[in-house]
């Protein structure tokens, strides 16, 4: 990259060990189901999670609403934090394309959501309320940092599911960062779910696409539900081919790029001008904030990063989100701090 962009982990490009394998993948029709790469893609990443099969989707997006549509009929209502990503940045698609009634209950500084709050949120058996047909949880919650989920409490929200016939998905878009950062194999943190999307186009590095797992029976709905989202695909192997090397080698690597975070957020905040809860930083995501009295507005301060630098970074009036990933090496994050304590007043 001639520049550096800390704005998200999807602006990361694939690595050339990837795009020699989309060249030489081998392929065939995926909606027949003889494509070969994608079928050994879908094959490991359920074997990877524990599961008992996989379904290759264009997004994270379309595996979230592909498997909510599987889980959920018309009228029924899913529990969900309020700032998960399901249900703030995916346009509203299970409403909308499911008729899928979101339930929301706070999600704490921590990432969970309060078991009580789910218990509460179950209906009863009443005619005049929507049924309760599933429950969802975000690991890493991204909204609030990337903070990761520990097992012990994915677990209790999968007993109190079971206790109430309720399936348990999991919005897993960065669970091997999760992993990572709880030092837990990927399939013990996700033991108790019933489903799980993880994204390989993030910090994994692939151009495009994520997997959906689950039982045998689930991936069958799943599949029927991708088809009628617009999601079945053909010669999908030049892209499962990139996901193959993200699942096996990427997800390895994850520990580099929360060194990075924490190189950047424990530099920010020994400049007075920053507010920063370190606690917080636990993964790849640094969240942080100028103090009023500065001078300068995040915007203008990443603007002029941008112009003056060729650094990139999301900002709004609210403060900094700052995303490492394979691309952003410690000489990177050097250059970054160097350039932000030129630009401030």
């Amino acid at each position: 990259m001639d520049f550096i962009d800390l704005r998200s982990d999807t602006v990361s490009w694939p690595t050339p060990e990837m795009r020699q394998a989309m060249a030489d993948a081998q392929v065939g029709d995926d909606v027949w189901g003889d494509d070969p790469t994608v079928n050994l893609l879908q094959e490991q990443a359920a074997r990877r999670l524990g599961k008992d099969a996989g379904l290759f989707v264009a997004s994270g997006t379309m595996g979230n609403l592909v498997a909510v549509l599987s889980h959920c009929g018309r009228g029924a209502e899913v529990i969900l934090g309020d700032k998960a990503h399901t249900f703030v940045y995916e346009a509203g698609g299970i409403a909308a394309l499911g008729g899928v009634h979101p339930h929301t209950v706070p999600v704490q500084p921590d990432g969970t959501l309060p078991l009580n709050a789910i218990r509460g949120a179950i209906r009863p058996d009443n005619e005049h309320m929507p049924p309760t047909r599933l429950i969802a949880l975000e690991n890493t919650q991204g909204t609030i940092g990337g903070i990761p989920i520990s097992k012990d409490y994915t677990d209790a929200v999968g007993v109190l599911a079971r206790e109430h016939g309720i399936p348990l998905h999991i919005d897993g878009a960065r669970i091997f960062n999760a992993a990572t950062a709880l030092n837990c194999p990927v399939d013990d943190l996700v033991e108790a779910a019933d489903s799980v999307t993880f994204c390989l186009s993030k910090g994994l590095c692939a151009p495009v696409g994520s997997v959906l797992v689950g039982s045998e029976a689930f991936i069958a709905r799943a599949r029927r539900m991708r088809k009628l989202v617009g999601g079945a695909m053909r010669q999908v192997g030049v892209l499962a081919a990139a996901g193959l090397i993200a699942l096996e080698k990427m997800t390895l690597r994850l520990q580099d790029d929360h060194r990075h975070a924490r190189q950047l957020a424990e530099a920010l905040a020994d400049m007075p001008q920053f507010e920063i809860d370190l606690s917080t930083v636990q993964t790849n995501m640094v969240f942080f904030g100028l103090r009023e009295d500065t001078g300068i507005t995040p915007p203008e301060l990443a603007q002029r990063l941008k112009e003056h630098h060729n650094i990139l970074i999301m900002a709004g009036e609210w403060g900094f989100r700052a995303v490492t990933h394979y691309w952003i090496t410690s000489d990177n994050i050097s250059q970054v701090i160097a350039a932000i304590q030129e630009e401030l007043p």
